[in-house]
């Protein structure tokens, strides 16, 4: 009889196996003792550090040295490199190296923190898992192969792609839908084959495990109670500790025990049982809780055939070779993500996808920066010699950034689920790491810019980087405070530009300049005030923009609309504006020839705010009282032309005589020029906005209602990779809100002759709740009387202005798959502007040198050229000798070893030509950097030379073995050319010459 048919029957009838009968035990429970250790959510990093960190990894690694069966697996890098850097001491790094040696202490995950999987992006996901997993090779020579992601609020299906990639062998989720969680358990389906991609081989697929209804943590047994903030108890007395295992109430703890691993056993195909020991902020004295935990393991081992089972302490490597030994055939689950996450019928958590806007806005902004300062760095260290510049500063620079973006990737960070002083940490973090990137920014310009010491005060020398790999053509925003003025560039040659009014000082103008910046390049443009007229002079001056003001509108209930309709024109679209209303009446898309009725405003859920009336929304949760209300009841609105720009000004009111108003929308359409060069420019509606601030229990949308018929099926993208399906569901509770979804950078809706895409600059909540429409969260204020809330400040009561910015791109289904992707980069990645005075006179020497530009073909994207300033020898066994000679490897950093990464864009079937394989030479590609040497294929991570990389094969009962194109993953390159395939992501290290 199999396990899986009698054990129901045990729990129904409470029994073990009768004493007579003393079977082998039939199965195994794996202990496996771990601390959730949360990179700031209630506390700060340094608060946690001193109250529970520091002691989890002094006791712990005492626990281990003094008993070789124990185990303990560690998570967070930011934490344990903090203990290891500054705390550790030469004895404690010695019995590490040991523990590590023999498997008895693990890092699983091994990224600097636990990611969300909801908001955050790609590249800033293997941002962080590069970080940590760079510092554990080089300190440790291993390479974690399991992930442990028990926490984050979904799962994407970008997470076992990236996986995959970086060398995983399984993969533990824990927070998913409940009522899915619980038909997951009943048919015994928490553990499949995850196929992340549907473009990519069945290689890049990974075996995971869903943790089950008791998730990560293990009630019952908790022996060394609850830290104590902001420093450790001084009597060694915690709250919440449990009795003590004795004589007298062992037969408890056994019972509790072996009840949960009957259940545990009923809802999984194998024997082999997880039993994760330990939870948030525990094992700060390990030794009292292993001494405890010991004798409740003794005891069962003692009687294991009464018990049924045997339990052994583990770690999650251990678990998983014994399940793989078995061989199962296991189910195969596509590429749909596990999001939204509902937690009940009532608690939909959907809210944190908007939570804290403007810290979500910032880490983006951080993570354009330093993505620009990485390549900028790399282009001035390997090209010429650098006297004034000290590469070692440089990437001290660089460094601090990559922490500040890794450490705000958390689950309790850029979801905005923490407190406020938590918050004004990840603040801090992140504005000093891009201060220090704009020096050094601000450093490469002064060394390699030509010197202007012009006689006109007041003049400014802009110098423009574009950082991705493709020639650009855009339009950058200067602020000067003059309106008539001379623009040229390095040539000398007059640049087209418009001035205007600046919207946010009235004392300062916008200065709009046209520019096409070749890959990874520069322009330089002088700008000076220009002191005569331009008859006198001969030279052009910015045309100043005209602007037209509309009297104010009231929110109309009924009555004449479109009468009169203001048309605002580009290349590509006509945009015609209401005078009714003042509100978008519709846009004409040119090249298909298709009006499309689009009218937008804003709305605003009410939250219920009082505990005993019923649910409320908070950080977390999104559970509004009914139906959006529009939040406004006038509109004014103005219109700024000019030859590169026109701009439509709506401001919205929330009562008609308010003085300053609530909301506003700031629409741009470019003009650039004719051709490929420009579609980038023409083919989007820019939108900036300006929301708040908020009235309590409010959470404001921007709602677009279209023509097309779309049925309600909305597509939002995992993390900026790639997009899923989101028709609409109806719940018997909580339907609106479970009809949200995150969108990291993009959102489309459509119907079979055109399709509207919205990209994001940052992270939102996005949701289709009636035919042709989408809304975008973008802002929540929020207070409620909940005692938890209360006592841990986490009430939300965010009163920010924020100013998010969206791309509206409308076209056909053709059209549309051809720039969305490019242009979802060009928003996130769009040159960078730096301003110096005219009269700084640079260093002797310097000079504009012409640089050969980065160009890539427009299915690729270049995800990151950096140099990291890693010790570690690329060869592993050469790393590993240098390891045992010198543990605290003081080698120096390698200058001449770049990280470039290279993202394939396209799905297998997304466009007929650019989802087409492709083939690039890096050699002749990265010239313009130097002579290549060499090129090695990584691992994701770097830390794996791929040739070398064995993940597990899992048996599958899909009989294709693959969905993409490709039924196996690229070869390693044998020479500088290598292909990407649809999806593909690609690591290399490249060697330059001295």
């Amino acid at each position: 009889m199999e396990l899986q048919s009698w054990l129901p029957l045990l729990l129904q009838l409470g029994l073990m196996w009768p004493p007579w009968a003393q079977p082998e035990p039939r199965l195994r429970v794996f202990v496996v003792p771990h601390s959730h250790m949360d990179v700031g959510w209630l506390h700060t990093v340094q608060e946690s550090m001193q109250a529970y960190v520091t002691n989890v990894y002094n006791s712990v690694v005492e626990a281990l040295t003094l008993e070789k069966k124990r185990r303990f697996i560690a998570v967070e890098q930011e934490y344990f490199r903090l203990w290891w850097d500054g705390v550790a001491s030469h004895w404690q790094k010695r019995k590490v190296h040991q523990l590590v040696a023999k498997g008895h202490l693990e890092f699983v995950l091994g990224g600097q923190v636990m990611h969300d999987e909801a908001v955050t992006h790609i590249d800033d996901q293997i941002l962080q898992l590069t970080e940590g997993h760079g510092f554990l090779y080089e300190t440790f020579g291993v390479r974690p192969q399991i992930s442990w992601q028990v926490d984050p609020f979904g799962a994407s299906s970008t997470t076992p792609t990236l996986f995959a990639l970086a060398g995983f062998n399984a993969h533990v989720i824990s927070r998913i839908d409940y009522n899915l969680k619980e038909a997951m358990q009943d048919n015994r389906q928490l553990q499949f084959v995850w196929r992340g991609s549907r473009s990519l081989s069945a290689e890049r697929e990974i075996f995971t495990h869903v943790l089950d209804q008791f998730s990560y943590c293990s009630e019952g047994f908790n022996w060394d109670g609850e830290a104590i903030f902001p420093g450790p108890s001084l009597d060694g007395k915690y709250p919440s500790m449990e009795i003590p295992v004795t004589e007298d109430s062992i037969p408890d703890f056994t019972h509790l025990l072996g009840k949960r691993v009957l259940h545990k056993a009923s809802w999984f195909q194998t024997a082999h049982i997880l039993w994760p020991w330990g939870c948030d902020r525990q094992f700060f004295n390990a030794s009292l809780q292993f001494a405890n935990m010991d004798i409740v393991m003794d005891y069962i081992n003692s009687e294991a055939s009464e018990f049924g089972f045997s339990v052994e302490y583990a770690t999650l490597g251990d678990y998983f070779r014994a399940v793989h030994s078995d061989q199962v055939a296991w189910q195969v689950r596509d590429h749909r993500d596990f999001l939204p996450y509902s937690s009940d019928m009532h608690h939909a958590w959907t809210g944190f996808y908007a939570s804290r806007s403007g810290l979500k806005a910032l880490a983006r902004r951080a993570s354009s920066l330093l993505y620009a300062g990485e390549s900028m760095f790399t282009r001035y260290v390997l090209l010429a010699p650098h006297p004034y510049l000290d590469p070692a500063w440089g990437l001290q620079q660089l460094q601090q950034l990559r922490w500040a973006v890794s450490e705000v990737q958390h689950h309790d960070a850029i979801t905005g689920t923490h407190v406020p002083n938590v918050g004004d940490m990840f603040v801090e973090h992140l504005s000093t790491g891009m201060q220090g990137v704009h020096k050094l920014m601000a450093s490469i310009i002064q060394d390699r810019s030509p010197a202007h010491s012009g006689p006109e005060p007041g003049g400014h020398f802009a110098v423009v980087y574009n950082p991705l790999a493709w020639t650009v053509t855009t339009i950058i925003t200067l602020t000067v405070d003059f309106p008539k003025v001379s623009i040229t560039d390095e040539s000398g040659l007059p640049v087209p530009a418009q001035a205007q009014r600046s919207k946010e000082m009235p004392s300062a103008y916008d200065l709009h300049v046209l520019t096409t910046i070749p890959g990874l390049s520069y322009r330089h443009y002088s700008i000076r005030p220009s002191r005569s007229s331009q008859e006198e002079t001969g030279e052009p001056e910015p045309f100043v923009a005209k602007t037209t003001q509309f009297g104010g509108r009231l929110r109309r209930y009924g009555g004449q609309v479109g009468g009169s309709l203001v048309p605002v024109k580009n290349g590509c679209y006509i945009v015609f504006m209401d005078l009714d209303t003042n509100l978008m009446h519709s846009v004409w898309e040119r090249q298909s020839n298709q009006k499309v009725y689009m009218t937008q405003q804003f709305m605003e859920y009410h939250a219920n705010s009082d505990v005993w009336q019923g649910p409320v929304s908070d950080n977390y949760v999104f559970t509004p009282s009914g139906t959006a209300e529009p939040a406004w009841e006038a509109v004014r609105m103005e219109i700024v032309e000019g030859p590169l720009v026109t701009e439509i000004r709506q401001y919205f009111y929330r009562e008609v005589n308010n003085s300053l108003p609530t909301f506003t929308i700031y629409s741009r359409l470019a003009r650039g020029p004719q051709g490929s060069d420009g579609a980038l420019l023409c083919h989007h509606i820019e939108q900036e906005y300006q929301v708040g601030p908020l009235e309590l229990n409010r959470e404001a949308i921007l709602r677009t209602s279209t023509s097309l018929n779309t049925g309600r099926v909305l597509y939002s993208d995992n993390n900026g990779y790639q997009m899923q399906r989101r028709p609409y569901r109806n719940y018997k509770n909580n339907t609106i809100a479970r009809n949200y979804y995150p969108m990291v950078q993009s959102a489309f809706i459509q119907d079979r002759r055109s399709r509207l895409v919205l990209l994001s600059d940052q992270a939102h909540g996005v949701s289709s709740q009636r035919n042709g429409q989408v809304e975008v969260m973008l802002h929540r204020r929020l207070w409620n009387n909940d005692k938890w809330a209360l006592n841990n400040d986490l009430t939300l009561n965010d009163s920010s202005v924020v100013h998010p910015v969206l791309w509206l791109l409308l076209g056909s289904r053709t059209l549309t798959s051809d720039l969305h992707q490019r242009s979802g980069l060009a928003l996130q990645h769009q040159p960078v502007v730096m301003l110096r005075e005219t009269n700084e006179i640079a260093p002797r020497g310097s000079g504009s040198r012409q640089q050969e530009a980065v160009t890539l073909p427009p299915s690729v994207h270049l995800q990151i050229l950096s140099i990291p300033g890693w010790k570690y020898s690329s060869n592993h066994t050469e790393h590993l000798q240098t390891l045992r000679k010198d543990r605290e490897h003081k080698a120096k950093a390698d200058l001449r070893r770049v990280l470039l990464r290279l993202q394939h864009l396209y799905e297998v079937d997304q466009d007929p030509v650019l989802s087409r394989p492709v083939t690039v030479n890096l050699q002749s590609v990265l010239r313009g950097l130097g002579s290549v040497v060499s090129v090695e294929e990584r691992s994701l991570t770097g830390t794996w030379d791929v040739s070398e990389m064995r993940r597990w094969t899992w048996s599958t009962r899909d009989p294709h073995g693959h969905r993409g194109n490709s039924s196996q993953p690229s070869p390693p390159p044998r020479g500088p050319e290598v292909t990407i395939y649809p999806k593909e992501i690609r690591t290399f290290f490249i060697h330059f010459q001295e």
